[in-house]
């Protein structure tokens, strides 16, 4: 299709709910590259690489969404770790590098007033607030969309600010989330979610759905131990608000954010 894709059509009858006040959030180290800076110094990505930030040795690192092997993406830290910013990254990157027609995204946040810079952005397919009934018509509309497509080379990334804000609405939430994670990679669905750390051993069910993790900072060694799954990696050295790390084997690769502009 043309300018209107059938994802469009789906969700055309959602509306932009009421915005609430902003979450904590640490700022980024001041003396980081731009966003910009560093898609400029990368280009060109491959049209199917997601950005998702800066490795020590300058090398970007990107999700292919094209390969469903990594499933969803969960981004987990200490409040003020930067998850929110980390999350908005791969937005701001998809708005600068990818037309609608190859990436479009959704978000559902429980602050949506976060989000203000992206309303107006192309790719931008919609902004949820979490305590509203239009995130869960969002969920129904994504599994739908997720059902019917059968090989079409748009992608559609799921970012979900606290995905503790959005299993506890109802069963079908859940049951529609949970179809999402296990299944929408290897249809284009990407969803990628971020969860307060120290949440992560209650909602220990939900982080099994999630083989690829980008930590963020994390004080509590116990708490680290249980994210990684391993007690010899420590979290307390990333920079809060800036730095991450993903697993690469068996060791950490970390990875810097940049600052958006």
């Amino acid at each position: 299709m043309d300018e209107t894709t059938r994802f469009d059509i789906m969700i055309e009858s959602l509306v932009e709910l009421t915005q609430q006040d902003q979450a904590h959030q640490t700022p980024p180290a001041p003396d980081l590259p731009t966003l910009r800076s560093v898609l400029a110094d990368a280009s060109p990505l491959p049209r199917e690489a997601l950005f998702l930030g800066l490795a020590d040795d300058g090398l970007p690192v990107l999700l292919n969404l094209y390969d469903p092997t990594p499933g969803p993406l969960l981004i987990t830290g200490d409040q003020g770790s930067g998850k929110t910013r980390l999350l908005q990254t791969a937005a701001r990157a998809t708005d600068l590098l990818h037309t609608p027609s190859e990436i479009r995204y959704v978000v559902i946040t429980p602050y949506p007033k976060e989000w203000n810079f992206f309303k107006e952005n192309q790719n931008n397919a919609g902004i949820y607030s979490a305590q509203n009934s239009n995130a869960e018509e969002l969920l129904r509309s994504l599994v739908t969309w997720t059902h019917n497509n059968k090989g079409e080379e748009q992608s559609v990334l799921l970012l979900i600010d606290n995905i503790e804000s959005v299993i506890k609405l109802n069963q079908q939430v859940e049951q529609n989330l949970r179809w999402l994670l296990a299944r929408g990679p290897s249809r284009h669905v990407w969803p990628i979610v971020t969860l307060n750390a120290a949440r992560a051993f209650e909602l220990r069910e939900w982080m099994s759905f999630f083989n690829t993790r980008l930590f963020g900072h994390v004080e509590n060694l116990e708490e680290s131990t249980f994210i990684t799954g391993n007690s010899k990696h420590t979290l307390n050295h990333l920079m809060a608000g800036s730095q991450f790390a993903l697993l690469e084997g068996n060791e950490l690769l970390n990875f810097w954010n940049p600052i958006s502009d």
